[in-house]
């Protein structure tokens, strides 16, 4: 099943009208779970202009289940009621080879939430069928050049997944998202520090979205200090902080009773807006690639958050002048020997022969449960 909604016949662009005269060519973003929470909040960003820009006319491509079409519907329409005037097309569907269609972003969130007393391998199993088949889909009828961020846990083997399925769409374009990490990793420091959120810089989160992540404080910088110029307290640093940004989302989840949807739409948003902007000089982000290539050391062949640059065309460029140090390397390497062990766990859905699942321990990943 499949809907055209009236949003590109509402709003049929008129050559005419000297606004939309200077607008940028119109660009396709599918979003799978379309109708969860997160979504719930990151549609309507995407519409309004705020992610992509006030120039940036954009259709919205929507992927649900048969069980959310309803749901999905109810999302179509309020999008198109809200009258945004740069949201010229929205359609819905359920098969992931028809809304992805020319898609320039996909922006993947549907993923199956970990039930009580599901192993994390069968989440890895049944998470990882569908990011193979979403990546067979991206790989047969999206642009060839197509931006892929995986949200749905466990985010960085299931982009792993992903890209081994859409074998003519750059390894490169492929993102597990880490950005929430990140934010969450700022707010503790400038917290700690008694300042606003944004004279926290250079931020990097090393590793596998779970409890192994790594929040390098030794590289973050404090209105342009070395973080640890600024908080001497090296104890909390290496202790509270970093286990307060590892265990943050469950954290939330206990006090609230559910996962954090709306910050989770905001880092997506900051995560797009790092890609499509050039990075402020001497700043970066942190996002999950494919790491074949890196300068790090870290192994190849799976997706790793790292430190990266954008000029602000969609593209990035590992940064290479971090520093290491062996509290943070020996933490980098633990979280590198758990994406391994996923990998190994989801071998029969990357191509690479049959499974076999050692995984080192249970790091419950935020918003699993």
């Amino acid at each position: 099943m499949a809907c055209d909604c009236s949003a590109s016949s509402a709003y049929s662009i008129n050559t005419k009208d000297e606004k939309t005269k200077s607008w940028k060519k119109l660009v396709n973003v599918a979003v799978s779970g379309a109708a969860g929470m997160i979504s719930n909040h990151l549609l309507f960003k995407l519409a309004s202009g705020e992610v992509f820009g006030q120039d940036q006319p954009i259709a919205l491509k929507l992927l649900g289940s048969e069980r959310s079409i309803q749901a999905l519907e109810g999302v179509a329409m309020e999008l198109e009621d809200s009258l945004y005037p740069l949201l010229r097309e929205v359609s819905i569907g359920i098969d992931p080879y028809v809304v992805f269609e020319d898609a320039e972003w996909a922006l993947l969130i549907g993923a199956k939430p970990r039930g009580p007393g599901m192993e994390r391998s069968a989440l890895l199993d049944i998470n990882g069928q569908i990011f193979a088949e979403q990546g067979k889909a991206l790989n047969a009828v999206a642009s060839r050049n197509v931006k892929v961020i995986v949200v749905g846990n466990p985010c960085n083997t299931n982009a792993l997944i992903c890209l081994k399925n859409a074998p003519n769409i750059p390894a490169k374009n492929f993102h597990a998202l880490t950005r929430l990490d990140e934010n969450r990793a700022k707010c503790q420091l400038a917290l700690k520090a008694g300042v606003f959120y944004d004279k926290v810089s250079n931020m990097t989160i090393w590793g596998n979205h779970s409890t192994t992540q790594v929040p390098d404080f030794l590289n973050a910088k404090i209105n342009g200090r070395p973080v640890k110029e600024v908080i001497k307290d090296t104890k909390w640093l290496e202790e509270e902080f970093t286990k307060t940004v590892q265990k943050r989302g469950g954290v939330l989840i206990q006090k609230w009773g559910r996962s954090s949807a709306a910050s989770t739409a905001v880092s997506i948003v900051d995560a797009i807006r790092s890609l499509v902007n050039p990075t402020p000089e001497g700043d970066w982000f942190s996002t999950g690639v494919y790491t074949t290539g890196n300068p790090y050391g870290i192994s190849e062949d799976i997706v790793f958050s790292m430190p990266c640059r954008s000029k602000g065309d969609g593209d990035y460029e590992l940064v290479k002048d971090v520093a290491m140090d062996d509290f943070l390397w020996e933490r980098i390497k633990k979280s590198e020997a758990e994406l391994l062990a996923e990998k190994r766990c989801v071998a029969h859905l990357t191509g690479e022969g049959n499974a076999f699942c050692d995984l080192p321990g249970d790091t419950m990943l935020p918003g699993e449960m």
